[in-house]
This record gives C-alpha cells, sequence and structure tokens, in this order.
C-alpha cells in the first residue's frame, strides 16, 4: 500500500511540475524576394526578424562535359549570415559551378596549407 501512495506522490508530483510554454510565435520574414530571368538565372533573397540573412544569385553558363560536349549549368554564389550560440555574427560564402560546391566563412574548417595546393 505504501508503495501504491509513494508512485501516485510522485505522479502528482511530475504534473504539479512547471508547465511549458506556448508554442513560440514564428519568427517573421522581413523581406522575400525572388526573381526568375528569361534564360534560366535567378536573384533570391529573404531577411528575418532574428538576424537570419540570405542572398543568392544564379546565371547560366555554357560549359564542356567530359565528352567536349557543350551544355548549360546554373552558376550560383551567395552567403547566408545569422547569429551563432556565442552570440557573434557568423557570414558563409559560397559558389557553385561546374567545379563543384566551395564555401568560406571563419567557422568552416580549413585544409591544411600542403593540402591545399595540390
Amino acid at each position: 500500500m505504501k508503495v501504491i501512495v509513494v508512485a501516485l506522490a510522485l505522479v502528482a508530483l511530475a504534473a504539479a511540475g512547471p508547465v511549458p510554454d506556448a508554442v513560440p510565435e514564428p519568427i517573421k520574414i522581413l523581406r522575400s524576394e525572388f526573381d526568375v530571368h528569361p534564360e534560366g538565372g535567378y536573384n533570391y533573397a529573404f531577411e528575418t526578424e532574428n538576424g537570419i540573412r540570405r542572398d543568392e544569385t544564379g546565371e547560366v553558363k555554357e560549359v564542356l562535359d567530359e565528352e567536349n560536349k557543350p551544355h548549360s549549368v546554373v552558376i550560383m554564389r551567395g552567403s547566408y549570415s545569422y547569429t551563432n550560440d556565442l552570440g557573434e555574427p557568423e557570414t558563409i560564402s559560397y559558389w557553385a559551378d561546374e567545379t563543384g560546391f566551395h564555401a568560406e566563412g571563419n567557422s568552416i574548417p580549413k585544409a591544411p596549407e600542403a593540402v591545399a595546393r595540390q
């Protein structure tokens, strides 16, 4: 009987604990743009009330594949920024082209000098 009373007391104590806050308000978008160009390029940007920001452009470029056949690709270039867990601003710049995706920023590890030259 004592075990049941103790168990019920623990359940009551857990139920009386702090009530979680209501679902937080969604973060508001302050600016949002998306323009598509007829040839396939684009401009894209947004900014939120908590300081997140992204800007990106894409343009069509003619490249040669492994068989030297031309085809069109979209080259992307842009950046995004936010405040990290330490309260510091972070900005990442990136581009993507026929050589792959490339990103730079203080929080992205850099290859050792000898590896980067190879």
